[in-house]
C-alpha cells in the first residue's frame, strides 16, 4: 500500500512537472511568433514606407522645374577639363547629352578627389556623381549606381628605369601611395587577406593624378591605379609604368542621389538607347581608345620638342589657325605628325615643308616656296579648311576634322569611297570611329576592285589621325598648365604687392 501511494505522488508530481513545461513551451512559441510577427510587419512597413517616399518624391520633376542638373566631378583628363577650346572629357559630354536629354541645363560641381565626390553625393549636393566611379562591390551597397558604361583594370604603376616589383609578393616590400576612401584603396584591403605583408599610405591631399605626377617627378615610388587613367597620363608623364594588374575588369558608373529611382530608371534607358547607336563606343574611343599603343620614345621627343622647337613656329600656327577656323594646336600636331617641326623636311615622295605639301596642292593653295615655314603653314591650313568644307554637314563637328585629317593624308576620293563602302557593309559613315574600321578594307582587293578609287593604304590614315589626336591632346594640356603656372606666379606677385603696400 505505501509503495503503491507513493508511486501515485511520484506520477502526479511527474504529470504536473510536464503540464506546466508543456504550458511554457506552448507560451515560448507563441512570443517567439508574435516577435516573429511583429518582426515581418515592421520590415514591411519599412520597406512600404521607403517605396511610398520613392513614389511620392520625383527627383526628374524637381530637376526639370529648376531647369538645371547638377554632376559632382572631377577635374582630371579622364573625366572633365578645359582644353583649348573649351570644357573636355568622357564625363562632360555624357553629362551634357543627359542634361539634352531632359532639356535642362548641365551645372558642374568640381571636387579634388574620388573621395570628396563620394562624400558630396551621400550629401545630395548634386544629382549625380560622374567621376569615373568604380563600382566595387562595397560601394554597391552603400550607392545607388546606375548602368555600366566602360571597364577598368588596376595596376600597380611606378617609374620606368628604376628599381620596381614584378609581383604582388614583391610589392609587400615597397609602400604605394594611393588616394583614401577609393577602389584601390577597397581592393588592397580585400588583397591583405591573401598576402599580410602588403602595405599602403593613404592621402586625402592629393589627387590620383597629383600622385602620378609625383611617380613621374620621383618624388612617390609606386601608386596603384587604372589602367586607362595610366594610358591617358603616360602621354603627359612619359617614365610612368604600369607593372602589374591587381584586379579584374570592374565597371564603372554614375552614383544617383538618395532615392533618386526615378532618376536611375530614366539613365538606364537613356544609356541603353545611347549604346544601341554606336555613339557610348564612339565616346569612350575617343577619349581612351587613341592610347592603348604607347610609344615612350616618341612621346619623350615631342615633349622635349614643345620646348625647343615649337617657338620658332607657334606664332604662325595660332594666326593660322584663326584665318581658317581652326584650332591652332591641331594644326601644329598634324605639323608635327608630317616634319617634326622641320621646316626643311623633305621626303622621297616629294613632299615638302612644315606641312609636307605636295606640289600640286602647293599650286592649288597659292603656295610658291614649300620650305618657307610661314607660307607651309598657311598653305596647310588652307587646304584643310577646304577638306572641312568637303565633308557632309551630317558628319559631327569633331568627326568633320579628324575626317579632313584623314583626307589630307589618303586623298579625298578613297576617304569618300570608305563612306560609301561603310554603309554597304552597314556602318555608319559619318562616324569616325566606323570608319576608321573601314578604311583599312582599302587595301583588300575583295573590297577595293569594287570602288572607284581603288587601292589605299588605308591603314596608314587611320594611324595619321591617332597620332595627331594624341599629339594635340598633349600639346593642349601642356599650354593649360603653362597658363595656369601664368596665373598663379601674377597671383603671388598681386599678394606680395599688397603686403609692401601694407
Amino acid at each position: 500500500m505505501t509503495y503503491s501511494f507513493e508511486a501515485g505522488i511520484i506520477t502526479e508530481k511527474y504529470y504536473t512537472i510536464v503540464s506546466k513545461y508543456t504550458k511554457k513551451r506552448a507560451n515560448q512559441t507563441l512570443q517567439h511568433q508574435i516577435i516573429i510577427l511583429f518582426s515581418i510587419g515592421f520590415i514591411f512597413l519599412v520597406i512600404w514606407g521607403v517605396i511610398v517616399d520613392a513614389l511620392r518624391y520625383s527627383s526628374l520633376k524637381e530637376i526639370k522645374n529648376r531647369k538645371k542638373i547638377v554632376f559632382i566631378t572631377t577635374n582630371s583628363s579622364s573625366t572633365y577639363y578645359f582644353g583649348s577650346d573649351g570644357p573636355k572629357g568622357i564625363e562632360y559630354e555624357l553629362a551634357t547629352l543627359f542634361a539634352n536629354s531632359l532639356g535642362v541645363e548641365a551645372e558642374f560641381i568640381i571636387k579634388h578627389n574620388i573621395n570628396e565626390v563620394m562624400i558630396a553625393i551621400a550629401r545630395g549636393e548634386g544629382d549625380i556623381a560622374a567621376a569615373g566611379i568604380t563600382k566595387t562591390p562595397e560601394r554597391k551597397i552603400r550607392y545607388l549606381f546606375g548602368p555600366s558604361y566602360y571597364d577598368v583594370t588596376q595596376f600597380v604603376v611606378g617609374r620606368r628605369f628604376n628599381d620596381l616589383p614584378r609581383t604582388i609578393e614583391a610589392l609587400a616590400s615597397y609602400r604605394p601611395v594611393i588616394v583614401s576612401g577609393t577602389s584601390f584603396e577597397e581592393n588592397l584591403i580585400r588583397l591583405k587577406h591573401e598576402y599580410p605583408g602588403l602595405q599602403w599610405d593613404t592621402t586625402t591631399v592629393l589627387s590620383t593624378e597629383q600622385i602620378l605626377e609625383k611617380i613621374w617627378l620621383e618624388e612617390i615610388q609606386l601608386s596603384v591605379c587604372d589602367d586607362k587613367i595610366i594610358s591617358l597620363y603616360r602621354r603627359y608623364f612619359p617614365e610612368l609604368f604600369p607593372l602589374f594588374p591587381v584586379s579584374e575588369a570592374e565597371p564603372v558608373g554614375w552614383i544617383f542621389r538618395n532615392n533618386a529611382y526615378d532618376l536611375k530608371r530614366y539613365s538606364e534607358k537613356w544609356f541603353s538607347q545611347l549604346e544601341n547607336s554606336g555613339y557610348l563606343d564612339e565616346l569612350v574611343a575617343k577619349y581612351f581608345g587613341y592610347y592603348e599603343v604607347f610609344d615612350y620614345f616618341d612621346i619623350r621627343t615631342f615633349h622635349w620638342r614643345i620646348d625647343t622647337r615649337l617657338p620658332l613656329y607657334r606664332d604662325l600656327f595660332e594666326k593660322a589657325g584663326y584665318e581658317y577656323n581652326i584650332p591652332w594646336t591641331l594644326l601644329a600636331a598634324q605639323s608635327y605628325q608630317e616634319s617634326h617641326w622641320n621646316s626643311r623636311a623633305k621626303s622621297p615622295t616629294g613632299v615638302r615643308g612644315l606641312m609636307m605639301l605636295t606640289q600640286t596642292t602647293a599650286e592649288i593653295v597659292g603656295v610658291k616656296n614649300r620650305l618657307d615655314p610661314a607660307e607651309s603653314i598657311f598653305g596647310g591650313a588652307k587646304y584643310l579648311s577646304w577638306l572641312i568644307s568637303r565633308i557632309p554637314e551630317s558628319v559631327q563637328p569633331n568627326d568633320r576634322l579628324l575626317f579632313a585629317l584623314a583626307a589630307y593624308n589618303v586623298g579625298m576620293g578613297h576617304l569618300f569611297d570608305a563612306r560609301k563602302l561603310a554603309a554597304e557593309i552597314g556602318k555608319n559613315p559619318d562616324s569616325w570611329h566606323d570608319l576608321k574600321t573601314v578604311l583599312p578594307l582599302l587595301s583588300q582587293p575583295n573590297y577595293y576592285t569594287k570602288l572607284e578609287f581603288g587601292y589605299a593604304r588605308g591603314m596608314e590614315p587611320v594611324r595619321y589621325v591617332d597620332r595627331i589626336v594624341n599629339y594635340r591632346d598633349i600639346l593642349d594640356r601642356y599650354m593649360q598648365n603653362k597658363y595656369d603656372s601664368i596665373e598663379d606666379t601674377i597671383e603671388i606677385e598681386d599678394q606680395t604687392d599688397n603686403m609692401n603696400a601694407l
